[in-house]
């Protein structure tokens, strides 16, 4: 036994030394600690659960391996550590989890890395996942079954706690939903507007034909029109100027006070390649859209997709 004991110390030291060198001194680090000017400290929780999919697998990118190494470097330290010292495991992820902030935090100050939690919390997860293996697998007197039975309980885990983390990651991440028009605006005059009756028309030679909407200014007038978004959406238009209209309007849109699209016809006639052309972007819940047109153009099949939990 305390030859065995010797072993699985060198094994811990070298290993340990192994860690910290990836912590402090890979990809990089030293070189961009010199150009670093400032300290990066993340302490909420955002995506610790989050790990590569099958399919990532397949053309696997350096931050697949940083995810998977997050969790999976710290296993061994949840064998290792109880096959020297009797300890329980509220106790022994307590400490761990500790001393790995204590190295984030070391990283930050360094200017070698960042402090992030997420990091720490899926370094404690494969340390625990390490411990789990431990404890099933460490219950008869014959060493080589033991170390069998771990390895393979501990892949075991893995796979497991790889699966949850993908569930829930599933749960927690908003994914568009289906395409909602939008067919009730505020105009200039503070009226309720549907718009104008869709009909199809041309542009630079294509067909179109709206689905859902239609929205144009009355006969070349300056027009205003107002929505305010009661969820988180991708708010989505198209918009250009039908033939044979001459090239006269524009439009611009603008997200509580801030524009975000313009667009004239002098546009249209420079660059024909992006018309008819189609506008999206993120809105928050509550903000404020204002669509400003005048001349010629029209906007048509405007709505949004909101975003929402798969079970929503």
């Amino acid at each position: 036994m305390p030859k065995q004991r010797k072993i699985i110390y060198a094994i811990t030291a070298i290993y340990t030394i192994l860690i910290l060198y990836f912590l402090f001194f890979a990809f990089g680090r030293t070189g961009a600690a010199e150009r670093t000017t400032g300290y990066t400290f993340i302490f909420i929780p955002d995506d610790f659960y989050k790990m590569p999919a099958i399919s990532d697998l397949l053309h696997p990118s350096l931050m697949d391996f940083v995810g998977f190494g997050n969790l999976a470097a710290f296993i061994p330290f949840g064998i290792l550590i109880p096959l020297l010292y009797r300890i329980s495991f509220v106790r022994f992820i307590t400490l761990f989890f500790l001393g790995i902030v204590l190295m984030e935090t070391i990283q930050a100050l360094t200017l070698l890395g960042s402090f992030d939690i997420n990091d720490a919390l899926k370094n404690s997860l494969g340390a625990a996942i390490g411990f789990g293996a431990y404890k099933l697998g460490f219950r008869s007197k014959n060493l080589w079954r033991n170390m069998a039975t771990t390895a393979i309980s501990g892949l075991v885990l893995f796979i497991g706690v790889w699966g949850l983390c993908g569930l829930a990651d599933k749960a927690l991440t908003k994914e568009e939903g289906p395409f909602v028009a939008i067919n009730e605006w505020t105009d200039s005059s503070g009226v309720t507007s549907a718009g104008i009756t869709p009909y199809s028309f041309i542009i630079n030679g294509q067909n179109v034909n709206p689905r859902y909407n239609m929205f144009g200014s009355e006969a070349g007038k300056k027009e205003k029109f107002t929505y305010t978004s009661k969820e988180e959406m991708i708010f989505i238009l198209n918009y250009g100027i039908p033939e044979p209209a001459d090239d006269s309007g524009s439009i611009r849109v603008s997200v509580d006070g801030r524009e975000i699209l313009t667009s004239s016809g002098e546009d249209q006639l420079n660059y024909p390649e992006l018309f008819p052309a189609m506008f999206e972007m993120p809105v928050e819940a509550g903000s404020e859209l204002v669509i400003s047109m005048e001349g010629n153009e029209i906007i048509w099949d405007v709505g949004y997709r909101k975003m929402q939990y798969f079970w929503e």
